[in-house]
């Protein structure tokens, strides 16, 4: 496979900033609601949203058939059109199925594919190290690879992913769900400072930024994409103190949102706001009647839903 690095620069320069993660929306009877995605796509660029993922964690990979993961992407390229850059989630804890998604999003054009480290099987770094390659050699789109050691129960070490960058010029980046800060910082320092570096733990986001990350794909952007946005864009515009603003203006509503496994929060949030049915799939299900008020009164101090009378 011979990989055009030109490409690679030209995205590396765009897919920066708030990268919404968007939740998979299903209807009542369970069937995926392809109408309110698109609704979804459109609030959030009418939001100020720098780009969209889909089929990551918030968007319940593993609660879809194969079939279904091909046809949200499909949907949301074609939602999207081209307005802001596509990074859709490929991973799966089976390498060909991982293999398949991934080429089926350079086939839809997607700009980048977000590939999560394999879950529940618990790869050693060799086999990590191997199963990344194989994909990223059998590809030209540029390649994040998504490390959430929470999900996964196996971290991605620096050392695999400095030797992933070397011999994979397509693997352009890394999302990194890992509260280890001093991890995150060495991956600057192994990788390169021009590696792009996403925050996907929500209080890191602004940290990230701090030293050379490139922006955040954080599940909080479902609910309340311009104030995730405009954090990134205070901070792009040397703003620092309205971006610090801003990241301690979100802290509730993040810290609201994953008191439960997410997007159980996330989409109960935006059953709350009247975006989508708050449904999920077993053996995922909705928040407690509990969380679900303690949502409710957050969002009302965010302003995104009325009090109820």
């Amino acid at each position: 496979m011979i990989h055009l690095v030109k490409n690679y620069e030209n995205i590396k320069q765009r897919l920066r900033g708030s990268v919404t993660p968007l939740i998979t929306p299903f209807k009542a009877n369970y069937e995926v609601d392809y109408e309110k995605q698109t609704e979804l796509i459109d609030y959030q660029l009418q939001n100020g949203t720098h780009a969209i993922s889909v089929t990551g964690t918030s968007g319940e990979p593993s609660s879809l058939t194969l079939e279904e993961r091909v046809y949200v992407m499909e949907n949301a390229h074609k939602a999207i059109r081209g307005r802001v850059p596509f990074a859709p989630g490929t991973g799966s804890t089976n390498h060909e199925e991982t293999m398949y998604l991934t080429k089926k999003a350079q086939e839809i054009g997607a700009d980048a594919a977000m590939v999560i480290v394999p879950y529940y099987n618990k790869p050693n770094q060799h086999a990590l190290f191997k199963h990344f390659k194989t994909v990223a050699d059998a590809v030209d789109i540029p390649i994040i690879v998504y490390n959430i050691p929470g999900r996964t129960a196996v971290n991605m070490e620096v050392e695999t992913l400095a030797r992933l960058r070397e011999e994979c010029p397509n693997i352009i980046g890394v999302k990194e769900s890992n509260k280890d800060f001093e991890h995150v910082n060495r991956v600057l320092l192994h990788c390169g400072r021009d590696f792009m570096l996403f925050s996907g733990i929500e209080l890191l986001c602004y940290p990230m930024l701090a030293i050379g990350g490139a922006g955040s794909i954080s599940a909080t952007s479902n609910v309340e994409p311009k104030k995730v946005a405009d954090m990134h864009n205070a901070w792009a515009e040397g703003d620092v103190e309205q971006a610090q603003n801003l990241h301690f203006e979100l802290m509730k509503l993040n810290d609201v949102l994953f008191k439960d496994t997410n997007p159980a929060p996330v989409k109960a949030a935006l059953g709350m706001m009247g975006k989508i049915e708050p449904v999920l799939r077993l053996p995922m299900d909705v928040p407690s009647e509990k969380l679900q008020n303690e949502i409710y009164e957050t969002l009302m101090d965010y302003g995104k839903v009325l009090q109820q009378t």
